[in-house]
């Protein structure tokens, strides 16, 4: 190999290094984000909602009707219970493997068992007393909230497995729908919701990092070449 093949080699070995690394800071920021706002609610607030949650809570009582109610309620049963804990990770990890994506399918389990761990710990350690007028039943602690959070962690995930521009479109637009749609059934606070996606996504892109190359391996094999992206690892 000469000079010139051993510094693309060099450069192209840090350009792969540097791009594990910013997915790493940048999930450990938002987890650490996530942490730091639960602190922030439970010791100078008592758990109580802030400004922001009186506001938007407010805004959302404005505009609740049944229609929305309807549409809320179909996406707490889609992202919760054994649906969205069992059911949707289970049938994107079967359609994964079918493609021939194991490595996608383990990255996926992965981050989806993390997030849904993380989320318990932060419940159980703030407390956080859930909004009073809940439209569904929903289990204990509201900060964070565990359906945007897996919703976070689903858009991420997808969107590093198969970084095409209409997936991370798609799943900006569901985590967006599931964060309105948990404040307006009235079971979670606006900031409770920003916990959840700062975990879920904080989660997706550490786990990222490791599995990183075989992920990358699997991407060239699976995509025919030429094939557009959005991004590489």
């Amino acid at each position: 190999m000469g000079e010139t093949e051993r510094a693309d080699a060099a450069a192209e070995a840090e350009a792969r290094t540097i791009g594990r690394r910013v997915p790493l800071f940048s999930g450990i920021a938002a987890v650490l984000l996530a942490a730091g706002l639960g602190l922030l609610i439970a010791g100078r607030f008592d758990g109580l909602p802030v400004e922001i949650d009186e506001e938007w809570a407010e805004e959302i009582l404005e505009i609740r009707g049944p229609v929305g109610i309807w549409l809320a309620t179909a996406m707490d049963w889609l992202g919760g219970g054994i649906v969205g804990v069992f059911v949707v990770p289970l049938v994107t990890i079967a359609l994964l493997l079918l493609l021939r994506r194991p490595w996608g399918a383990a990255y996926f389990l992965a981050a989806s068992v993390a997030s849904a761990g993380l989320v318990q710990l932060l419940k159980h350690l703030f407390g956080r007393a859930r909004p009073e007028d809940m439209l569904v039943t929903s289990d204990f602690g509201s900060f964070p909230s565990g359906h945007v959070a897996n919703a976070a962690t689903i858009a991420v995930t997808l969107g590093v497995i198969v970084p095409r521009v209409w997936v991370w479109v798609a799943g900006t637009a569901y985590v967006v729908l599931m964060l309105v749609s948990r404040t307006y059934l009235g079971v979670h606070w606006f900031t409770d919701t920003i916990g959840g996606l700062l975990v879920g996504a904080g989660v997706a892109l550490i786990l990222w990092a490791p599995f990183a190359r075989p992920l990358e391996r699997e991407r060239q094999a699976w995509h025919p070449p030429g094939s557009r992206t959005t991004t590489a690892a």
